[in-house]
């Protein structure tokens, strides 16, 4: 299955799509502006540059989640 390439873009678009609850897109919450892409998604060279950025963000994020848990232990 070619899995890893539809996780990634299912990603982008739920990050990119305007939340009902917030009435901004969860890319602004997370970074401050709107996503911009620089690549043609449509083209099959690009699945791979998508795929290496969204793991790129997700090892950041998972970085930040350790840190702010270890300071929020140490505050507790």
């Amino acid at each position: 299955m070619d899995w890893p390439e539809w996780l990634a873009l299912a990603e982008f678009a739920v990050n990119n799509k305007i939340h009902s609850a917030i009435k901004i897109s969860l890319f602004i919450v997370n970074y401050g502006r709107k996503l911009r892409m620089k690549a043609d998604i449509r083209r099959k060279g690009n699945v791979k540059k998508i795929i290496k950025f969204a793991e790129r963000m997700k090892k950041v994020q998972k970085e930040v989640g350790v840190a702010l848990r270890k300071v929020q232990e140490e505050m507790s």
